[in-house]
């Protein structure tokens, strides 16, 4: 396994092209790998090809990658990056790249760690007893924590969000009122950069028009977490959370916490 990191030139033409279709982005992303073929499909338990954009500021965009293999990003450099530069320092392509076994094979059962995802947070709804049922998206904060803070999501998973100290807490008790399924405060755990996508997959086979229009709805999740059941959270690292993985849902990503939160229980 290797986690990679591209800086995307965001004034290039060709970045804002892949910016604005998670589609192509997607087949840029697939395509650093040769020997992955468009038609090739990942068993459901082995690890696959993620990917996430991050917006650090506004001319500040970075993507990850999760794969089993090495990238080759050169296409991407070119595309979407300083070619240039990539060109006049061999030691540095134009992006960064590290083997992630390591990392995944240290993880223990009680660590806590900073995390972010961005997922697509659905549920599964009808109107009648007889309607079939209609995935759907999460549109609201309360709904959207709910559904990654889910009990069975998390045991899945193989972790839990930490609470937040009580000193921590702007909320009594970390909840707007007893019993109530808004998580208030009470978690560490937020959730901002709220992006609806809509675009068309593919075309029809003689190209003449579009083919069926695709609307995902993705969430970024930041929060802190402990780790419960550390072969469960290597899957998660590894495969991702969630639907919409191939749109840049679905990758969660560990990073030291700046400051450790205690978890109640």
């Amino acid at each position: 396994m290797f986690l990679s990191r591209f800086r995307i030139n965001t004034a290039r033409p060709g970045a804002r092209r892949l910016l604005s279709s998670p589609q192509a982005l997607h087949a840029a992303v697939m395509s650093s790998f040769p020997n992955l073929l468009p038609t090739d499909k990942p068993a459901p338990d082995a690890p696959r090809v993620l990917w996430r954009l991050d917006q650090q500021a506004r001319a500040e965009v970075v993507l990850y990658v999760a794969s089993p293999d090495q990238p080759d990003m050169t296409h991407l450099v070119e595309q979407a990056g300083w070619p240039a530069a990539a060109a006049a320092n061999p030691d540095n392509p134009g992006w960064h790249t590290r083997p992630y076994k390591p990392f995944l094979d240290r993880l223990t059962a009680g660590d806590r760690w900073a995390f972010r995802l961005t997922a697509n947070p659905v549920h599964s709804i009808r109107r009648t007893a007889d309607e079939p049922r209609k995935i759907t998206a999460h549109v609201t904060p309360i709904h959207q924590m709910g559904w990654l803070l889910d009990a069975h999501r998390q045991e899945r998973c193989g972790f839990r969000i930490l609470e937040k100290p009580d000193t921590e807490r702007l909320l009594p008790a970390g909840t707007t009122h007893k019993g109530s399924p808004h998580p208030g405060d009470r978690y560490a755990l937020t959730v901002g950069d709220t992006r609806p996508l809509a675009f068309s997959k593919g075309s029809t086979p003689d190209g003449s028009r579009r083919g069926k229009p695709v609307t995902v709805l993705t969430v970024t999740f930041n929060g802190q977490l402990e780790i419960t059941d550390p072969e469960a959270l290597r899957r998660s690292l590894t495969q991702g959370i969630g639907r919409a993985r191939a749109y840049g849902c679905g990758l969660l990503t560990l990073a030291p916490c700046a400051s450790p939160t205690r978890g109640n229980t």
